[in-house]
């Protein structure tokens, strides 16, 4: 008897879930406590996707700041010190996190295969590297300003991928 209890018991800690809409029958009456609670939870997810799409705007900034700062200090004295070390692992790591919010991934393996003339003629020198780095940069940044938080841009991804790759570079070249 107790087993048969224990077995149609609902679990006190249980997840509570909003039910789902669900079209309603001839004569039904819409409950207002569901549909406000339905509104409130969808409200939330609205502000929390704009939140996150604000804050992934301000590190594109910061990560645009940076680079500019690393091509100044680079063109003053010519090389690179520990903190524009730094600041390229820096840089690295904000773009990773903005890549990754924009569901891209590291793309290591075809880094060579999709190389073009820009790039290979940013390996040759610290100061095109520099100036691709930041043009590169500035490239995410707009795409990041054109997106919305409803969209996926390939074209900011591929930016992204970009810096990481030449931050990577620069730091490890040195």
């Amino acid at each position: 008897m107790l087993f048969a209890a224990m077995a149609f018991a609902q679990p006190s800690f249980a997840q509570v879930e909003i039910p789902a809409a669900r079209p309603l029958r001839p004569g039904e009456r819409e409950d207002p406590e569901a549909k406000s609670l339905q509104e409130m939870v969808t409200k939330q997810q609205i502000s929390r996707r704009k939140k996150e799409h604000d804050e992934m705007l301000k590190k594109g900034e910061e990560a645009l700041r940076i680079s500019k700062e690393l091509e100044t200090s680079f063109e003053a004295k010519d090389d690179l010190s520990s903190q524009d070390i730094e600041k390229l692992q820096e840089l690295e790591k904000l773009v990773s996190k903005i890549r990754e919010e924009l569901g891209g991934k590291d793309n290591d393996d075809d880094d060579e295969i999709s190389a073009n003339g820009e790039e290979n003629s940013a390996r040759k020198s610290f100061g095109a590297a520099f100036r691709f780095l930041k043009n590169s940069t500035v490239r995410l940044v707009d795409e990041l300003k054109k997106s919305t938080r409803f969209s996926i841009s390939v074209a900011a991804i591929q930016a992204s991928n970009s810096v990481v790759k030449f931050a990577r570079f620069l730091r490890l070249k040195k």
